[in-house]
């Protein structure tokens, strides 16, 4: 305003202060992402108060030698769980990884117990070691292909055609020796087949090879989610598929990826199995499934798809093992271990759900 040949400029006028629910906005979307927190650190939290438990409840539970050994028993789960991550996050299922896990001990044991058996030339071939364990391995990704397959090229849902592969890969198994155990696994210097025990109970660097065996796989899938195009891919499928075709995303062949490299870390399993006990039974992994899955869950991975890590996943293998190896050593009875196993799935369903839930809800509040 000009007066007199001067001008006088006014003071802005203080801006008017937020109404009461204004106000308490900020501090509502910091109370519902502190639970969020809470929840996303739920796996942590469980295995550290898992540990004070039982390291008062059982002498010298926190004994290297003795976490040793759980470690050891986590890595059936944690790789079962590396696989299966990568499936449900776009949004599927697989029921047949513990069936995967008997037969492909069957099939290793097979080849070192008893060869290869050309009728034709009326001859015997055993393989090397690393030839068998890649065999094998070859063995686990095509059964998850064939999973992959029924899913994307027949429209049969996840749930049913791994089902239906649960029984088709435990009948194999059953078949190869007619339900019998192949009881001797240490092979031949004459057969240049020996050193199967290696995998599951030699030792590099200090530590048991099947850990370093957890690491490996961990650290190259962590790698496929963070790094690559593939793993920005399976988020993109699970979070939308639709989306993700239009995209340009090649849905069909995720797809079948996925539970190639579910059936690839079952076979693992497999063979460490196998490779621990010196021998191989149809039987192996029955039910093994239900703790992949319950150990996916358990370190955030969302079964609707689009959401998980393979380091939450370890972490709920983790959980589980401690729980099972503590419920050993307490003597509690097998099967109030089957109930409280079946709990923590339960549970841990349902609180993702709640964290699907909760984060929908800070993003209407930080948006409202």
């Amino acid at each position: 305003m000009k007066k007199g040949g001067i001008i006088v400029v006014k003071p802005i006028e203080k801006m008017k202060e937020g109404t009461p629910e204004q106000k308490a906005k900020p501090a509502k979307v910091k109370t519902l992402s502190f639970r969020m927190l809470l929840l996303k650190a739920r796996t942590f939290i469980a295995l550290i108060l898992l540990l004070i438990v039982f390291s008062i409840l059982i002498p010298n539970f926190l004994e290297p030698q003795n976490l040793i050994l759980i470690t050891k028993h986590v890595v059936l789960y944690a790789l079962l769980g590396v696989g299966m991550t990568f499936v449900i996050v776009t949004g599927g299922i697989d029921l047949s990884v513990g069936s995967i896990v008997g037969l492909a001990g069957m099939i290793a044991g097979s080849f070192i117990y008893e060869g290869l058996v050309l009728n034709f030339a009326d001859a015997t071939v055993y393989f090397s070691v690393p030839v068998v364990i890649l065999i094998t391995l070859l063995f686990g990704a095509l059964i998850g292909g064939m999973n992959g397959l029924l899913i994307t090229k027949f429209n049969v849902p996840p749930f049913i055609a791994t089902l239906g592969m649960l029984y088709v890969a435990r009948g194999i198994a059953l078949l190869i020796s007619d339900g019998a155990t192949y009881p001797n696994l240490a092979g031949s210097p004459e057969l240049g087949n020996t050193g199967f025990s290696f995998l599951g109970t030699g030792n590099l660097l200090g530590m048991p090879v099947s850990i370093w065996v957890m690491v490996l796989f961990g650290a190259i899938a962590v790698y496929i989610f963070r790094k690559t195009p593939l793993g920005r891919h399976i988020f993109a499928v699970g979070g939308n598929e639709k989306a993700a075709d239009i995209a340009g995303v090649q849905v069909n062949k995720i797809k079948m990826l996925v539970y190639m490299i579910s059936g690839l870390c079952a076979a693992m399993v497999g063979l460490i199995v196998a490779s621990q006990l010196g021998a191989a039974h149809p039987a192996t992994g029955e039910t093994w499934e239900l703790n992949a899955i319950a150990a996916t869950v358990l370190g955030g991975t969302s079964l609707a798809g689009g959401r998980g890590s393979i380091g939450g996943t370890i972490m709920g293998a983790f959980v589980i093992g401690v729980l099972s190896d503590g419920m050993v050593m307490m003597g509690i009875s097998e099967f109030w271990q089957m109930v409280i196993t079946g709990g923590v799935i339960v549970l841990a369903v349902i609180v993702d759900q709640l964290q699907g839930k909760m984060q929908h809800k800070v993003v209407l509040e930080q948006q409202a």
